[in-house]
């Protein structure tokens, strides 16, 4: 199975962050700057995991989550939004849009890989005795 993620974002600082402390630990990431580039992606990449902002330009990440769900061959694929949005109700209302996990910013670059590690299907992961 593919190390290959996905970042649906459009900060450039904090794509470039997510971006380098995955590859630091061998994962390959694919980019895209908002919800229907991300979604393409997703389809014609299939990417093991998409990390996914919630305010994004033309469409939020609700309705990417949602979208996203619907597609059979994404059906196993986790969705981890990866976003600054921590009020109350906030996660569960991602979650409710068909996201599988909730990594609130500024992430911690101690943690911030073994936090999408844990989303992972475990039986997939050849890889993850290497890392954190």
């Amino acid at each position: 199975m593919s190390d290959r993620l996905l970042i649906i974002e459009d900060n450039v600082q904090n794509f470039y962050m997510m971006r380098f402390l995955l590859e630091k630990n061998g994962f390959t990431v694919i980019g895209a700057e908002n919800g229907r580039e991300g979604i393409a992606a997703a389809l014609s990449r299939r990417p093991r995991a998409i990390l996914l902002d919630i305010q994004l330009p033309e469409m939020d990440g609700y309705a990417v989550a949602a979208e996203l769900k619907k597609h059979p061959e994404l059906a196993e694929v986790p969705i981890i939004a990866v976003t600054s949005y921590a009020m109350v109700g906030d996660r569960e209302r991602i979650l409710a849009a068909g996201a599988t996990g909730y990594i609130e910013k500024p992430i911690n670059p101690d943690t911030f890989v073994a936090e999408i590690i844990q989303y992972l299907p475990k039986d997939q992961d050849d890889n993850q005795e290497k890392r954190p």
